[in-house]
């Protein structure tokens, strides 16, 4: 058995109340018949009538469900690759508590707004790695997402080519239905923009052809901000011995989004774009149908209600004198 709704304080609540009220409810009518001789034990059947119905009718609320049934759901749905830079800058505390753990939770809302969508997560730096394949299930892709820290990844720069490159790969490696046209897909790329290599533009201009849009979401402050050591405290510093200061570069999150037809948001210490960069996600409409089977629990609170209408209904129509003349 399970329940589509947990007993919750509510419930607990509603019971207390029915209980306490219908005490009450007794007490009075015994003390309106005394002084007149008659007894109150007569409203005592209509007692078991409602001591059988709430309960009945609580359980309905609380959705009772028994066994398991499959059935088939329509999507028009899209594809979404969110890569994440991991790099040693992503850990900079200038956009609190640091730029890092602001997109993770940012990245947990917007995942829970795409139920109908398939995600996917891809972490960068040097190199990139798929942290998540696509999924319908946004359970597994936040577990993903909350194991996220910059010591995934080896730390040699950022480079964003082989990300993208694995993204192209995995767009045309995955399998369409006969004769339907192809999914839509989306690249959502998070980083503070710093660095991203010497040999982008070539695949740049295969994404374009591609007809796949990409939507940047440059993370940190212009001010910029030192980057602490993920161990034993301090400060990055620089072959020269200097503490390394890490700035959000816009300039090429925005050429990014330029070519691709995309658009540039910013996650900052002041602003924050994420609601937008989820509109314009929606605004993206599913051209593939699907149909997919899912597994759905039947749900059995038709039952109980029921037996507490019927329960109720005698209530109302059979009614007692308890003072008699």
């Amino acid at each position: 058995m399970k329940w589509a709704y947990p007993f919750a304080w509510a419930e607990l609540l509603g019971a207390v109340l029915f209980f306490v009220l219908y005490v009450g409810y007794i007490l009075r009518t015994r003390r309106l018949a005394a002084p007149l001789g008659q007894k109150g034990w007569r409203i005592g059947w209509k007692l078991a009538l409602r001591v059988l119905y709430f309960p009945l009718l609580l359980v309905a609320l609380l959705g009772p469900a028994y066994g398991v049934t499959q059935q088939p759901v329509r999507t028009a749905g899209k594809d979404v690759w969110l890569l994440v830079d991991l790099s040693r800058s992503m850990d900079a505390p200038d956009v609190a508590p640091s730029r890092l753990e602001k997109v993770k939770a940012e990245l947990s809302t917007l995942i829970n707004r795409f139920q109908a969508d398939r995600l996917g997560l891809i972490v960068f730096a040097a190199d990139a790695f798929v942290q998540c394949p696509l999924t319908y299930d946004q359970s597994a892709l936040q577990l993903f997402l909350n194991t996220l820290q910059t010591n995934l990844v080896p730390a040699a720069g950022t480079d964003l080519t082989p990300a993208l490159e694995l993204a192209l790969a995995r767009i045309g490696a995955t399998p369409q239905p006969a004769g339907s046209p192809p999914r839509v897909t989306a690249l959502v790329v998070v980083s503070d923009g710093e660095d991203y290599g010497e040999n982008l533009e070539p695949t740049m201009r295969v994404l374009a052809r591609s007809g796949v849009r990409l939507y940047s979401m440059g993370v940190g402050t212009l001010e910029g901000s030192r980057v602490p050591k993920s161990s034993g405290g301090g400060y990055l510093r620089d072959a020269r011995g200097q503490e390394v200061v890490s700035r959000l570069n816009p300039t090429g999150l925005r050429r990014l989004a330029v070519q691709t037809n995309g658009q540039y948001f910013e996650l900052t210490d002041r602003r924050n774009e994420f609601p937008l960069l989820v509109n314009a996600l929606n605004r993206i409409e599913g051209q593939a149908e699907q149909v997919r089977t899912v597994a759905v629990a039947d749900n059995r609170y038709r039952y109980p209600l029921a037996v507490a209408l019927v329960l109720l209904a005698l209530d109302i129509l059979l009614t007692i004198k308890v003072i008699r003349p």
